[in-house]
């Protein structure tokens, strides 16, 4: 797989990906439309390479032998609810390229470039407590779970009601891990 930074001629690819309710089952119960896409999603997708440091924003995952999108990255300055600082990843795929390997390769590459190349202190990232499949990448890429929070209208999601985990991997932590992966994203 590789990552590199989104283009105007991805919209339709990536407004496929948010409209596929298996991919945003966990994430919203209202996905974006292709409108929302091409006007509010993407744009702040490539306002983000202006103005992030370089190697943080979201990322095109392509499939090397098809050339397909395979999914979406990112690792940007945390802002989701639940979160409390530290730099955040995050990443959704089609659901075709589940289990793979492939939420973990990339995940791990975002991890090493954000320790090693970026030399942020902390990642994090939210996952719904529903959501073994996402959670369970998370600690396959040495992110521990911290704690869990609730959504103040948790009812408006399935599964929302048994909470988010929040995980998070120190600089320390991950300096003391024996793998990591020396490739980091093209960008």
């Amino acid at each position: 797989m590789l990552l590199r930074r989104f283009t105007e001629a991805d919209a339709g690819p990536l407004a496929a990906l948010y409209g596929d309710p298996r991919v945003m089952r966990f994430i919203t119960p209202q996905p974006p439309s292709l409108a929302e896409v091409e006007s509010t999603i993407l744009p702040a997708y490539l306002r983000d390479y202006r103005e992030l440091a370089d190697g943080l924003g979201s990322f095109a995952a392509i499939e090397k032998v098809s050339g397909q999108l395979a999914g979406r990255f990112s690792l940007k300055p945390a802002n989701s609810y639940g979160l409390d600082g530290g730099t955040e990843l995050g990443y959704r795929l089609y659901p075709a390229f589940w289990g793979r390997g492939l939420a973990t390769e990339g995940a791990r590459a975002l991890i090493g470039s954000a320790f090693g190349r970026l030399h942020v202190d902390r990642v994090v990232a939210t996952t719904m407590a529903d959501n073994a499949g996402s959670w369970r990448v998370l600690e396959k890429c040495g992110l521990r779970r911290a704690r869990t929070f609730h959504y103040p209208d948790a009812d408006l999601m399935l599964g929302a009601e048994h909470g988010d985990f929040i995980y998070e991997l120190t600089r320390s932590d991950w300096s003391g891990q024996e793998e990591h992966l020396d490739s980091y994203p093209t960008t």
